[in-house]
Parts: structure tokens; C-alpha cells; sequence
């Protein structure tokens, strides 16, 4: 099940995507390691019991559900912004010296490992669907007489085994068009569209009841 979810196209696929498409190794192993963190997180807090809390609180959800989906509309408009600022600031440039030129990286895009790691873990913990995933299916893998936590944190490194190997397939898959989606104008379309994205898991998150 895990794997299943793990290969289907999302926020971290997009994320982990475009910071290694970008050639920043560092930021794209702090992506993966702070989502990862962020299910352990949750792998620990489900056998627990305490997310089980957090699913039964209507206002727990809420909550977390409007702050993941603020920060998601904010990392997303923000992206959609930089390359509006770059492309307005390379136009003059461009036209004086038939090239284009990169305005510089966004505060966002230092390639540093703790920076991706912040990153990371926030989308994944500021998402409560992951929560209720967790309450919905890893009870049911944990044998009734096993300790739960015990049980659950081995359940949840199953799925961050699992995430990692993929992240590896999609770290490999852009260091092999690195050349390509690295030139300004395909960062500025990849930028437009992992913002897109972004901004639209948040909105989605924000009008789901």
C-alpha cells in the first residue's frame, strides 16, 4: 500500500523534482530526509495514539488543515513570483545582449542540506491527510500482541525504505537532464509549473470539507 502511494505523482515527487532538477544536491537530499522525518513523525504519533486525536478533534484538523494549506499557497505563490521577477528583470538584459541572463537564486534555493530538511519536513507534517492515513491503515499491520510502538516505527521505516530507493530513481532521472533544466528559460517554466502545483495542493487542501 505504502508502495503504491510512495510512486504515485504528489507534493514530494514535485518538490524533490525540482530542487534536483536545479543541480542542488545538498537542498534535494534535505527535501527527502525531512519528509521522511516528518512520516517517522507521524509513524510514531499514530502508534501512540495520538493522531488518532488529532483525526476525532474537529478542530485539531482544522486547524492544521488551514495552516498546511497556507504554507502551501505561500511556498507555491512565491515560487510563481520569483520567476516573475526574474523574467521582468532579464527582459532588458536580454535585449541588449541577445542572451539570457540568470537574475540569481532565490533565498529559497540555497543548496544547503538543512534548508531542503526545513522544507521537507514542514510540507509534510503541516498535512493532516497524512495523519489520517496513518490512523486509517497502520493499525491494521501492527499485531495485536506486539508493542504498537515498536511495531509502527518498523512499519513507518518500511515506508521511508521505500520513499528513499524512489527518491533515488528521481534524483537520478533529472541529474540526467540537469544540462536542459538547468538553462534560465526551462527554470523559469519548471518553476511556473512545480508553484502551480504547489499552490494548487494547498488551495485543494484549503476547499476540501
Amino acid at each position: 500500500m505504502v508502495g503504491l502511494l510512495t510512486l504515485t505523482p504528489g507534493l514530494d515527487t514535485t518538490l524533490v523534482l525540482r530542487t534536483a532538477a536545479l543541480g542542488h544536491h545538498r537542498r534535494a537530499w534535505g527535501v527527502i530526509l525531512g519528509i521522511q522525518s516528518g512520516t517517522l513523525v507521524w509513524g510514531v504519533l499514530t502508534s501512540l495514539g495520538v493522531t488518532a486525536l488529532l483525526t476525532a478533534s474537529h478542530l485539531a484538523y482544522e486547524t492544521l488543515r488551514w495552516a498546511g494549506a497556507a504554507y502551501l499557497m505561500w511556498m507555491g505563490g512565491r515560487l510563481l513570483w520569483t520567476t516573475r521577477r526574474r523574467s521582468v528583470a532579464e527582459c532588458p538584459k536580454a535585449a541588449g545582449s541577445g542572451a539570457e541572463v540568470e537574475t540569481g537564486t532565490d533565498i529559497g534555493d540555497r543548496d544547503t542540506l538543512l534548508g531542503g530538511w526545513r522544507q521537507g519536513i514542514a510540507t509534510n507534517l503541516l498535512n493532516p491527510k497524512m495523519g489520517a492515513f496513518y490512523v486509517a491503515v497502520l493499525p491494521q499491520f501492527i499485531p495485536a500482541d506486539a508493542s504498537h510502538l515498536a511495531a509502527g516505527v518498523l512499519l513507518a521505516g518500511i515506508h521511508i525504505l521505500l520513499a528513499v530507493i524512489w527518491a533515488c530513481v528521481l534524483i537520478t532521472i533529472a541529474h540526467a537532464l540537469r544540462d536542459r533544466l538547468q538553462r534560465p528559460s526551462v527554470r523559469r517554466y519548471l518553476d511556473r509549473i512545480t508553484g502551480t502545483v504547489i499552490a494548487a495542493f494547498g488551495l485543494r487542501l484549503a476547499l476540501e470539507e
